[in-house]
């Protein structure tokens, strides 16, 4: 038995728990050996962390230099998409190590904030990188930040759906899914320029903002939420609910059948309530183009202003949450006035989400891939994933202001053609 081979068994095994779970002895059952057999090489669990995040930026790199070097190189706008495609093409053929950058290094509270050092100590240097951008885009951090959440979104829409752990993906489908995400970062929705240019951003944040203030909280659920977004929702026990509720443990059982009924009534409830709350605003208008920045800058509003829900959405976002149907998933749907599939969903917000943004144009792309109903489904994701990153940016989501989400909402509609030179 070697490092390497202990390397690749913990990419694996604790990948397909997304972390959750990153337990020596299951690296060593896996292998076939005792625990005691792996002290021989890694002295401890945080040890084999380290020796994998070093495998990771060396594989990563050694993967895309070339296709940096010659991006840098270039002249002309294509050559931002060369870096993209090949990060893309990293990530397809890589489910591994898709998971480990999603879990381990992106992620606001297990991850390493030092990434970017990494690879340039590796020769890939973004700073040069985003230099290039500036040639022909008007270049802000957050740019890159949404680029790069949606070769994430929609890599790992690939995964899922091709269920790539058990089965690798073809070369074909992966040529696919990479003219997708090139498509959406390079045009997004592909409305006018024009017409996103017009509007009356101002107005339409005031709108939505007087209803903000009327939202109220259920006390109990309150509490929930902050202690999910301190311990996360994995580590979140009944004990520390009842604490912050002031309601003894066993008081608790008279509201939640169990912690995992807990926190999936703090989920739904929440995303019933953010849903809700963007169609309000979006109803605040009928032209498409405002309709879609009153749902985007509602569901942002409402988050910014919730912050412990805020940071629970975002375990949602980058991690995997068991959302399966209950059986009493229709009666519990019923009584908050919410309408349900019959079809099982797992895995993410809840199928209403789908329905918000169905109104709204998008333009086909010529991948074919977005489009129908399982497109919409993906688009209405994407958005929220958007919003729950950039809120969840250094700084805090108070630090946001309304001009950050309208770039968002530019970026959505228009891709970084919107903020060409």
């Amino acid at each position: 038995m070697t490092n390497a081979e202990i390397i690749k068994a913990a990419f694996e095994v604790w990948g397909r728990e997304f972390y959750l779970n990153t337990s020596l002895s299951q690296i060593a059952r896996e292998l076939g050996v005792s625990k005691p057999a792996l002290y021989r090489h890694f002295r401890n669990k945080q040890a084999l962390l380290d020796a994998m995040k070093r495998y990771f930026f060396d594989d990563f790199t050694s993967f895309i230099r070339a296709d940096y070097e010659k991006a840098l190189r270039g002249e002309g706008r294509e050559c931002v998409f060369i870096l993209i495609r090949a990060i893309a093409e990293y990530y397809a053929r890589n489910v591994h190590g898709f998971i480990f950058s999603l879990i381990r290094l992106y992620d606001h509270r297990t991850g390493t904030r030092d990434s970017e050092e990494e690879l340039k100590s590796r020769g890939v240097d973004l700073g040069q990188f985003h230099l290039r951008i500036e040639k022909n885009y008007t270049y802000d951090p957050m740019i890159m930040n949404m680029i790069f959440v949606t070769l994430t979104f929609y890599m790992a829409v690939f995964h899922k759906q091709g269920k790539s752990f058990t089965n690798p993906p073809s070369d074909e489908a992966i040529s696919k899914r990479i003219s997708t995400i090139t498509e959406i970062i390079e045009r997004g929705f592909g409305y006018n320029n024009k017409d996103v240019g017009a509007l009356d951003y101002e107005g339409l944040e005031k709108s939505v903002a007087e209803k903000v203030e009327n939202l109220e909280d259920d006390p109990l659920l309150k509490a929930v939420a902050a202690a999910v977004a301190d311990a996360g929702p994995w580590d979140a026990s009944m004990e520390q609910v009842a604490r912050r509720s002031g309601l003894s443990k066993s008081s608790l059982y008279g509201h939640f059948k169990s912690k995992q009924d807990m926190l999936h009534r703090l989920f739904i409830t929440e995303f019933m309530r953010i849903i809700d709350f963007a169609r309000q605003g979006m109803e605040q208008s009928r032209v498409q183009q405002e309709q879609l920045y009153l749902g985007v800058f509602s569901i942002a509003l409402y988050l910014r202003s919730k912050t412990d829900i805020l940071v629970a959405m975002d375990w949602v976002r980058t991690r995997r949450f068991d959302f399966k149907k209950r059986a009493d998933e229709k009666e519990f749907m019923k009584r908050n006035s919410c309408e349900t599939e019959s079809a099982e969903w797992e895995e993410g917000p809840p199928p209403e989400l789908t329905k918000l943004f169905e109104a709204i144009e998008i333009n086909p792309l010529q991948s074919g891939e977005i489009t129908g109903d399982s497109g919409r489904r993906q688009i209405s994701h994407w958005i929220l994933f958007l919003i729950i990153n950039i809120l969840m940016r250094p700084g805090g989501s108070k630090k946001i202001k309304n001009e950050d989400i309208r770039y968002l909402y530019r970026f959505i509609t228009l891709g970084i053609k919107g903020f060409e030179k």
